[in-house]
């Protein structure tokens, strides 16, 4: 249960500047099973919580100027020393607005899930072709239009980092 406590209380801190309450956070671990061995009458716990894989505090970095339907942003994409992505930034041109304060929700929850340990092609599968404004054109040619900002992030990665283990090292070269 100490466990239990310390996640908890590390996933309020990391959300309380967002005015949020981590729902799952209050509720018992949904992550922790009991098993009983046959040889010991005692049954144990096993926990199923992953390090944190946190970037380096120098590191190499991919900034990406984007414009979906009319709004211009830069994307930043933090890298591990292996060259996977571990955090994203979305800087908006309409500072202060709701829209780049989701943007920024959207990011650190997406960097937290990267250092966690879900894979980008999970992250891709679960964002691209999510629809919301502002949708639309924009100037990548690689991605001609997009279904929301979160749509266009999703798809640039795909393009950029999706089974690095397939893909050769100068198709993560910058364009």
């Amino acid at each position: 249960m100490v466990r239990y406590e310390i996640a908890r209380r590390h996933l309020i801190a990391e959300f309380g500047g967002l005015s949020l309450r981590p729902a799952a956070a209050l509720r018992p671990p949904a992550q922790s099973f009991r098993y009983t061995s046959v040889s010991s009458p005692e049954p144990r716990t096993v926990q199923m919580f992953k390090a944190r894989y946190t970037l380096p505090a120098t590191r190499r970095s991919l900034t990406h100027k984007f414009v979906v339907g009319g709004h211009e942003g830069y994307l930043t994409i933090g890298l591990h020393t292996d060259g996977s992505p571990g955090e994203i930034f979305i800087k908006i041109s309409k500072d202060g607005s709701t829209l780049s304060g989701m943007c920024q929700a959207f990011c650190r929850a997406f960097s937290l899930s990267l250092q966690y340990g879900l894979s980008v092609e999970e992250a891709v599968a679960r964002f691209k072709g999510m629809r919301f404004e502002p949708m639309g054109q924009t100037a990548n040619p690689e991605i001609p239009h997009a279904l929301s900002i979160v749509d266009y992030v999703a798809r640039f990665l795909e393009l950029r980092f999706a089974d690095l283990s397939v893909r050769p090292a100068d198709m993560l070269a910058v364009a």
